[in-house]
């Protein structure tokens, strides 16, 4: 691919990409992480902590906030920096092909 193919997929990846972040923006649906607050008691991360002990509670956040990036409006930010991310290496490429 030349140079300025890479830049003509740099700029479709941009452009589908942020408009599908903003349909999913605006049609997803609120997002009810805990209804009922359960994953944040404390007797929940107490109990986390006693099975596995500080990592696990870690673990379980961090699970937590991953899983959290494919739902609702968290979602349509998730594929605009996956889009800005792919159509940069797409202009990496493109200045690097042109030498």
């Amino acid at each position: 691919m030349t140079g300025k193919r890479y830049q003509f997929a740099a700029a479709a990846i941009l452009i589908v990409g942020f408009a599908s972040a903003i349909w999913i923006y605006l049609t997803a649906a609120p997002s009810i992480d805990d209804p009922l607050g359960l994953e944040n008691s404390r007797q929940y991360i107490h109990a986390l902590e006693l099975y596995g002990g500080k990592a696990n509670v870690l673990a379980v956040k961090l699970n937590q906030w991953f899983d959290s990036l494919w739902h609702g409006t968290r979602l349509a930010y998730t594929v605009a920096c996956a889009a800005v991310l792919l159509a940069g290496a797409f202009m990496f490429a493109a200045f690097a092909s042109e030498d």
